[in-house]
């Protein structure tokens, strides 16, 4: 759902398999998590804070972690993400990795362009790209869930599909993403699985657009300040 997959999304081909260190951080974000849309919440507000402390760089192991958090929303949205789930967990479980040889996402960014493989399947930056898509995707769900009461999540999926990964994918993966909607869980279901009540989960939804957007500004910036557009 992320990138460029031609196949049928739901089957998962391609993704990763986690292991060692990347899946011990991934089992253990979704530990202990009783509210889980408060613990990404936070744990994003920490990771803009360690950012400005410091002085706008963020550090790749910081991120991976705090990236991990996020898996446990999309198993929320059930089985209709599922396939998103398993990519954005694999292109995680990437730059976990990564953090051993890596200190900070510029330094992928540097080292992928004196390579010239940015957009390299399976290069560092291609699946921070990913990930990127996948924070962006949830955070404008987000949004379309709080703009009324009324709106579903069906149509917050739908429009924040169309608006952040329909345009990098076939018709073909467009139209089964769009019959996979037809199986999320209602409004109030999603409210239920995040351990949240019809208030709190507006005010803790709102906590993740914020914290995450500077994150994502910053993802955006490192390609374009490097003249690569995120038309990919």
């Amino acid at each position: 759902m992320l990138g460029f997959r031609s196949q049928t999304p739901w089957s998962g081909a391609g993704a990763e398999p986690i292991c060692g260190d990347a899946a011990a951080a991934v089992v253990a974000a979704r530990k202990g998590m009783e509210t889980p849309l408060t613990a990404v919440a936070e744990a994003f507000e920490e990771l803009a804070r360690r950012m400005e402390a410091d002085g706008g760089e963020l550090r790749l192991g910081p991120f991976g972690d705090t990236c991990a958090l996020v898996s446990v929303l999309f198993s929320c949205l059930g089985m209709a993400f599922r396939f998103a789930e398993i990519e954005y967990v694999a292109k995680v479980n990437d730059l976990i990795g990564a953090a051993k040889s890596y200190g900070t996402l510029n330094d992928i960014l540097d080292k992928d362009v004196e390579n010239d493989c940015v957009k390299k399947q399976g290069s560092h930056s291609r699946n921070l790209r990913r990930v990127r898509l996948g924070l962006g995707l949830i955070k404008v769900l987000f949004e379309q869930f709080l703009s009324t009461q009324e709106c579903s999540l069906y149509d917050a999926a739908t429009t924040a599909y169309g608006q952040v990964c329909a345009p990098f994918h076939s018709w073909a993966v467009r139209k089964a993403v769009g019959a996979g909607m037809y199986t999320l869980p209602s409004r109030e279901q999603l409210i239920v699985r995040l351990n949240e009540t019809d208030c709190s989960v507006q005010k803790e939804m709102r906590r993740y657009i914020d914290a995450s957007s500077p994150i994502i500004d910053y993802i955006d910036n490192l390609f374009l300040s490097r003249n690569i557009s995120l038309d990919w």
